[in-house]
């Protein structure tokens, strides 16, 4: 349409954007002196059953809203065979746009602000029972303020849905999201809550501080994969001048699994302002049972671990006058000034195979923690008798890698293995030796592949690994893990 022209009773002005579901114009209300932007379905959207339902529910959600943060729905209808929504107009640009003048990224106070703000709007339209479903920065306005700290609103709920509803509006196998901003969760077609907006939220908070999407690459099927089963990125790798706790603020609102997330925008915010402020921030929290794809299905490991490495903690602590209890070299030199604390000599231990931060991955995208026996985080400034390290591994075929290390140095205790033992043999490659063992266990009634780790060499021999498969044999993982695995 061009300018001069009446649609639906608006007089259009001039056209403000395209996207996917139509095009975007600045017009003049016909009864009231405002201005106001149209949203006109395009006619081959119009046409498609599935999309137009779409399009009637972001009207019929959002004008539930009424928050200072949300574009206001104003007025919809139909004019000939096209679906129109009249909403708030915002003097201003988006966040995308933004960026093209910021290419490294905003300053980090603005990008924490405009952030901040949109999760106001987010969590009002989580409370009404709606998601929105495609945060990213061209769906965040900005109006810059001469007076004040910029205004900030959400836009285009125009594939929000009720909480819960069931996905009969969604095409099979269209994704609905803009990939790059996508939570796993999403991609894989899962029921989706909140979290799935605290994910793009904090992909969003990362491009605003960096420029850069959080996984940058030029294939979309890349792109999904990146969100599946890499870790989250850094800023600070990308802008070393950031405050390191905006890693730990990004990893958590883009942590795979949605209760490892904030549990909303706000929260989100509040993390990402005290970082700013040079405040330590959560680490990301420990998976639950029941969580996400990957770690339901490793989650059931955990308490065979668990019992393991608690058994032998048992037997060391009653046995101190043990053959195997003398005392070795220390491992390398790491002291707790690391990013890993008081965990720095057990990764020192294992260079090419951990990560060599938390908020970093390690081999084949390895996760990890501190734990304790319950599977809780650990602060990292406390010394313990030993270093646990739970690891989330990219399923394939490895879930889990669980590598523990006395903080005595003393040797591994010689005990038995409680897992029904399939083979055992010693072990050689780059001078240094050790014994591997695999089994399979039945836990929770499924079959799950089982490998220990024993070290000879001094700068080791107080550590074992053990690893973890829910999708394959012990045997299986000592035949296509182990042979490359750097250890």
């Amino acid at each position: 349409m061009r300018a001069g022209e009446v649609f639906a009773g608006f007089r259009i002005e001039r056209k403000l954007g395209a996207g996917g579901m139509g095009s975007v114009y600045l017009a003049r209300h016909p009864r009231l002196p405002r201005q106001i932007a149209l949203k006109v379905l395009s006619d081959n959207s119009s046409a498609d059953a599935e999309f137009r339902a779409r399009f009637l529910r972001e009207a019929e959600l959002a004008a539930r809203l009424a928050q200072p943060n949300v574009v206001a729905i104003l007025d919809r209808g139909v004019e000939g065979e096209s679906l129109w929504i009249a909403m708030q107009y915002v003097q201003g640009s988006d966040s995308a746009e933004l960026l093209r003048e910021y290419p490294l990224g905003l300053p980090p106070e603005r990008a924490v602000h405009i952030v901040a703000e949109a999760a106001r709007g987010l969590d009002a339209a989580h409370a009404a029972g709606m998601l929105h479903r495609d945060v990213k920065p061209a769906n965040i306005m900005v109006s810059p303020s001469p007076d004040g700290p910029d205004r900030v609103l959400v836009t285009d709920f125009g594939i929000a849905r009720a909480i819960g509803e069931a996905t009969e509006l969604t095409v099979a196998g269209e994704v609905l999201a803009t990939v790059a901003y996508a939570a796993p969760e999403q991609l894989r077609g899962e029921t989706l809550d909140h979290r799935v907006d605290v994910y793009a939220l904090g992909a969003t908070l990362y491009q605003l501080l960096t420029g850069s999407a959080p996984f940058p690459y030029t294939s979309a099927a890349a792109v999904m994969h990146a969100h599946l089963v890499e870790p989250p990125p850094l800023p600070s790798t990308v802008n070393p001048a950031l405050p390191r706790y905006l890693d730990r603020v990004i990893a958590r609102a883009m942590a795979k699994e949605p209760e490892q997330r904030y549990r909303s925008c706000g929260e989100l915010a509040e993390a990402a302002a005290a970082a700013l402020r040079g405040e330590e921030v959560a680490d990301v929290p420990p998976p639950r049972a029941g969580g996400g794809r990957l770690l339901s299905t490793a989650i059931t490991l955990v308490a065979l671990a668990l019992a393991i490495t608690a058994t032998v903690f048992v037997i060391r602590a009653g046995d101190s006058e043990s053959p195997s209890a003398t005392v070795t070299s220390p491992a390398p030199v790491a002291d707790d000034s690391g990013p890993w604390g008081t965990a720095g000599f057990a990764v020192a231990a294992f260079p090419a195979l951990l990560p060599h931060a938390p908020t970093s991955s390690g081999y084949r995208g390895l996760w990890c923690g501190l734990r304790d026996q319950d599977g809780n985080t650990l602060p990292l400034d406390v010394r313990r008798a030993s270093a646990w390290l739970a690891c989330s591994a990219d399923g394939d075929p490895v879930d889990m890698v669980w590598a523990t290390c006395m903080t005595s140095r003393l040797n591994w205790p010689d005990v038995a293995w409680p897992i029904p033992k399939a083979g055992e043999r010693q072990w050689t490659r780059g001078g240094a030796s050790g014994r591997i063992m695999w089994g399979d266990n039945m836990v929770n009634g499924r079959r799950q592949g089982n490998v220990r780790i024993n070290f000879d060499d001094p700068a080791r021999n107080f550590c074992v690994l053990d690893i973890f498969s829910s999708t394959v044999s012990g045997q299986a993982i000592v035949d296509t893990w182990w042979p490359d695995a750097p250890i």
